[in-house]
């Protein structure tokens, strides 16, 4: 993958990626950058149902 799509993907700029593989935020196989994007996702995505499930509990506003 690209540097330039991985920060389409990951919502990250390229300069930052760079930054990041220069400075050695890479962890053998496992790519840090990556894992903390996914982990961000997934954090969105909870607070999103979060929000969800606040709005159903608390029921129509009158």
């Amino acid at each position: 993958m690209s540097v330039s799509d991985a920060a389409q993907l990951y919502k990250a700029s390229p300069k930052s990626i760079y930054r990041w593989l220069r400075e050695g935020v890479v962890d053998g196989d496992r790519n840090l950058i990556l894992e903390l994007n996914r982990l961000k996702k997934e954090n969105e995505q909870l607070y999103k149902l979060l929000g969800r499930a606040t709005a159903e509990i608390q029921g129509p506003k009158s």
